[in-house]
């Protein structure tokens, strides 16, 4: 069962109300949240993607007025988000193509779901969703800016900018698994299809996942050798953690490794946007802040980029891990249609 978020009673909450969508390729999130950033009712449903966008909205919209009903909160609710993976369109409102949804490709999501709850939708990529839940009730919600970065198949990513989502002139904002952090002709490729020496070839899962496999055939010696030839499904990166907490060297050595490129990218990002937080989401956290192996890993990471930056700016900067996990993406689309609601009446929080 899913974990469910900590519900507050309407009669305790603070209007005006916002829906939150958080459309993933197995399952979409939806929270109706107050101006306080409280969960006031959640629902999980699965999104059967071969059945297509539009059945999965007329579920999705069917939920909400469901919900609006039994709580009798129609008229307070003044916007939607909906966060989606990209590649996207967020000016037109289109799905472009994302790659977990291929029934979903070239789909008006936006005004699809707007028509059918008769409610103006903020839309956006699902990493800067995430990262816009972080900045307003998360890891970042003491700063005026913050980077985060998700750790998962990928290296995705979320900008804010003194409280803006920046999402750039062709949606693609944010996409800091792209960014090139080895330059060489010999540099890694991304293992599901991107590009070389980028990012997310030496810091994602996958990419853990790759190295480790490379280390095994050429003869290190791990506990993980057992699993050398039951594919990547066996070999995971989850699996290497758990090696690493069983002070496995290798696992260890592929973890430090990690966090050193990890490092030299994140130095790369605060050099131009010098958010003064980074955080780090996503399911690839090898145990997070409460464990010994996420420490190793965080403070790693930290010293890389120490040694790469200049004094004022390390101790300027903060890197943290993330703190919401799976509600970071429905608070997020959330909190950014309550911004757009409140620029829109010139009220700046």
């Amino acid at each position: 069962m899913p974990n469910t978020p900590i519900i507050t009673a309407t009669a305790a909450a603070s209007p005006p109300f916002f829906w939150g969508i958080d459309i993933g390729g197995t399952s979409m999130k939806i929270g109706l949240v107050d101006d306080e950033g409280e969960t006031l009712a959640f629902e999980q449903l699965p999104t059967r993607e071969s059945e297509g966008p539009t059945a999965a909205m007329q579920r999705i919209a069917a939920v909400i007025q469901d919900i609006e009903g039994q709580l009798g909160v129609s008229d307070q609710v003044r916007r939607v988000g909906l966060g989606a993976p990209g590649p996207m369109d967020l000016v037109t409102g289109y799905l472009v193509a994302p790659p977990q949804l291929p029934s979903w490709w070239d789909f008006p999501i936006r005004d699809t779901i707007g028509k059918m709850l008769e409610r103006p939708v903020s839309f956006l990529n699902d990493a800067n969703a995430a990262a816009y839940g972080e900045f307003w009730r998360g890891s970042g919600k003491e700063h005026s800016s913050m980077l985060l970065l998700t750790l998962g198949t990928g290296v995705g990513g979320g900008i804010i900018i003194d409280g803006e989502m920046v999402n750039g002139a062709n949606s693609f904002a944010g996409e800091c698994g792209h960014v090139i952090i080895d330059s060489s002709p010999t540099a890694r490729l991304c293992v599901w299809g991107g590009g070389r020496g980028q990012l997310e070839a030496y810091a994602s899962a996958s990419a853990v996942v790759q190295r480790t496999r490379q280390r095994l055939t050429e003869g290190a010696k791990s506990s993980l050798s057992g699993l050398l030839g039951g594919g990547d499904s066996e070999l995971t990166a989850k699996r290497v953690y758990e090696a690493a907490q069983n002070g496995d060297s290798l696992a260890l050595e592929i973890i430090d490794e990690t966090a050193r490129w990890l490092g030299i990218g994140i130095t790369t990002f605060v050099h131009t946007l010098d958010p003064g937080s980074v955080v780090l989401g996503g399911a690839m956290n090898f145990g997070g802040a409460d464990c010994s192996i996420g420490q190793r890993f965080l403070s790693k990471i930290s010293a890389e980029f120490r040694s790469r930056t200049f004094e004022n700016v390390f101790e300027g900067t903060t890197i943290t891990f993330a703190s919401l996990a799976g509600d970071a993406g429905y608070l997020g689309v959330a909190g950014y249609a309550r911004r757009q609601y409140n620029k829109e009446l010139g009220v700046k929080k």
